[in-house]
This record gives C-alpha cells, structure tokens and sequence, in this order.
C-alpha cells in the first residue's frame, strides 16, 4: 500500500437528503474511526434539487482531507452515483452504503471483520425491511428469487448495494463498461469469496422513499436483461405455442368443413387467434427493442456521467 493510499473508502450516494446529512455524516465518520484513520468519504450528489448539495460542502468542511463529495450536473441515477463514487476511491476496501440511514453505518466495522477473515465481497443482508409494504416485500422477494433461477451464476438473496468490496474487485468491476447498471448483479458475476452479515433495515427517518415502484421495476428489469437471455427464450417459446395452437385450429377447421360438414362460424376463433398473436408480436418484439436500447446505449459511448463539482480532484496525488 502506498504512503498516500487510504485503508477504507466509503460510498455515499445521496439524492434529496438534505435533513439526514449531518446525522449521515457523523455516523459514517464514527464507524470509520473505529477501524483506521486513514480512510475517505466520498458523498455523491445525485442532481439533488433540495438542500443536500449545501449542507455536503458544509459537512465536508469540517475535514477537508478526509470527507469529499461529487456532484453531478443532473439526476443519473442511483447505480450511476455509486459508479461514479467508486470510479474516484482510492482505498484498498470500498463500502457502499446508501444515504438515507436506513442501512446502519454501524455494521460497518462487522463487515471490515470479514474482509480480514479472507472474503474479498461482504453484502449486508436484510433479515427484515421494516417500514415497507407488503407489496414492495413481496415484489422484492419474488424478483431476487426469479432473477437467483434466470442467470447462470449464484446471485445473493435479499441484499441491496450496502456491500464491501475489495479493492482487486473493483479494478474488475471498472472494466464492465455498461450503461445500464447493475452493479449487484456485476459483483455476483465476477464469482469472488463472499459472505454477508445480517442486519435489520430500519424505516426512513426523513422524506419519502427515492425507489418507487417504476425505479424498483426499471432496476429489476436491468438486472434480467443484463444478466440473462430467458426473456429472448420465452418470446421465442411463446412463438412455438402460438404456432402450434394456429395449426390446430386450422386442422380443427378443415375437419368441420370436409369430414363432419359443420358450419364453421369462424368468427370467434378468428378473432381469439388474431388478438392473441398480436399480443405476443407486441411482447416480443418490446423484449427484443429492450436488448436493442441496451446495445445502442452502450455503442454511443457517452460517458456515464457529468460531474459538475468534484472535490476528490483536491486529494494529494499517489
């Protein structure tokens, strides 16, 4: 490890945050000081439109060497903010954790332990979501479960991106250059020793939920499409069926008007066969258009994100 180079880094992105930063901030540095003092925070400014942005830089004030944040120049999105905050740590172990405290800072120095013990990736899992829904519960159990049998590779259950991260895993997670992040479903990928440690996640102090249901679905959808082709199988599948039920009907038909010499009213079936097919044109051509978005998303090359202001460009350099 050079002279210059921090033990830890912490990843905050924020959005919206403005009356949970100095609580934010003092917990993180707390748990921080119980393992080293030679660590960094770097807070991510998700295009917040609130006060968060002001009270980072006032917060980061109190330890220039030590506390930075990036801000962007609009709203990128939450796995984008990680990115982008992992993209600038310098730390041979990087903890993301979100900056709405509903993931305790306090487990931090738990899963520290961890990495001594030998893992190079420790998630922390939630043994119970308090102040959910039973429909977000529900949803999410059933979207880690489907995406846990899609994907090729063992996927953990039940966590979300609160996680350590060694640092050789990071050098790897930098070389997947996709637009349309999922960065959980990446760490699981790259296939490193992992463990977890459990924890019970706590209810919003402040404000409401920055992942409604559109997010949350936007997100389970990236998550499929980036790590599986079932959806492309299953239109294709669907296909076959459709098919096969044409051909019986057709069959069925020819043997009412030649053999039996019943009327054949035509309309019904006619009408059932056209809607259906549609139907699955429609889906397959969306789920196909989805993997198309995807690869032109990734062929324009823009960069992932703008940074408006930027902080850790101060650090001294390595």
């Amino acid at each position: 490890m050079e002279e210059n180079n921090p033990v830890l880094s912490i990843v905050v992105p924020v959005f919206n945050e403005e009356e949970i930063i100095k609580e934010l901030a003092i917990r993180i540095l707390d748990a921080a000081n119980s393992i080293t003092e030679n660590y960094e925070i770097i807070f991510v400014n998700d295009g917040s439109k609130d006060n968060t942005l002001k009270n980072l830089k006032t917060a980061c004030a109190n330890d220039k060497h030590r506390l930075h944040y990036i801000s962007f120049s609009r709203n990128f999105g939450h796995q984008i903010a990680i990115t982008a905050g992992m993209d600038y740590a310098r730390g041979d172990v990087i903890i993301t954790i979100d900056g709405d405290l509903q993931d305790p800072p306090e487990l931090i120095p738990e899963m520290y332990n961890e990495f001594l013990d030998g893992y190079k990736v420790v998630y922390a899992k939630r043994s119970k979501r308090k102040g959910e829904t039973l429909f977000k519960r529900v949803t999410a159990k059933i979207f880690y479960r489907m995406l846990a049998r899609l994907v090729s590779f063992d996927i953990p259950l039940d966590v979300g991106d609160f996680r350590l991260i060694s640092r050789d895993v990071l050098e790897y997670l930098k070389q997947m250059k996709e637009y349309d992040k999922y960065i959980r479903g990446q760490i699981a990928w790259l296939g490193f020793k992992s463990t977890y440690v459990m924890f019970e996640r706590e209810e919003r102090k402040y404000g409401k939920t920055n992942y409604p249901f559109s997010k949350m679905l936007r997100l389970a959808y990236n998550g499929i499409t980036a790590f599986s082709d079932s959806p492309l199988k299953i239109a294709t599948g669907a296909g076959f069926i459709v098919c096969f039920m044409s051909f019986i009907i057709g069959i069925y038909a020819l043997y009412s008007y030649f053999i039996s010499h019943d009327a054949v009213p035509g309309w019904a079936s006619t009408i059932i066969s056209i809607t259906f097919l549609g139907g699955v044109q429609l889906l397959s051509l969306g789920i196909l258009g989805e993997y198309i978005s995807r690869i032109i998303n990734n062929v324009r090359n823009r960069p992932l994100y703008v940074i408006d202001e930027n902080t850790t460009e101060d650090r001294p350099q390595l």
